[in-house]
């Protein structure tokens, strides 16, 4: 990740404010937007389901194989976060992450896939969102691969999982865990924010 992250910023220092509207973006250490929405789209109305990790949750995150500790520590991961057993996410490598923050704030972000395109995001204070370029797909970085995950069943937790189920392929749908709800969530990096 730490390499993405160093070409990310170099993308970012190179890219003149015109390119993007004539905005002026302040350059953050990356953050990860959960998204939804049609991979081809290139607007919609549903960003008040979107959520936002500021600090990368994966290094974070909690192994599967290390559920019970967290468990037995009442929830409470090593990295300071809060488990919760009614609506807990998953990332590609199979660790339990924190929950992003819900949610994504209105304002203009500087975002990109780590691939080709970067670009500005558009999301409104009635949860619009749109971008000057491409579509969602366009600024999903394939690798990264976040689900939600509710329980249905009493007895449902990350514990059902299987590990064997990981790593996920990049652009590939997370795993199912029996007795829980599944949503996957597109990944997306906010290099810049409209300053």
């Amino acid at each position: 990740l730490k390499s993405v992250v160093s070409l990310l910023a170099a993308g970012f220092s190179a890219m003149p404010a015109a390119a993007q509207g004539g905005a002026q973006f302040r350059r953050v250490q990356t953050q990860f937007i959960a998204a939804l929405g049609d991979p081809k789209g290139s607007s919609g109305a549903d960003a008040g389901d979107w959520g936002i990790w500021r600090i990368d949750p994966g290094p974070r995150g909690v192994r599967l194989e290390a559920y019970k500790q967290l468990e037995a520590s009442g929830g409470s991961a090593r990295a300071g976060w809060k488990f919760d057993r009614g609506d807990w996410w998953l990332e590609e490598h199979g660790l339990i992450m924190e929950k992003p923050d819900f949610p994504l704030p209105a304002g203009r972000y500087l975002v990109t896939g780590g691939r080709e395109m970067t670009t500005t995001l558009t999301i409104d204070e009635s949860g619009g969102w749109s971008l000057a370029d491409g579509s969602l797909y366009d600024v999903t970085h394939l690798p990264c691969r976040a689900a939600r995950y509710k329980p249905a069943a009493a007895d449902a937790s990350p514990a059902s999982a299987r590990p064997a189920d990981f790593p996920v392929t990049p652009g590939a749908v997370m795993p199912a865990v029996e007795g829980c709800t599944k949503q996957d969530y597109a990944v997306v990096f906010v290099i810049g924010v409209e300053a």
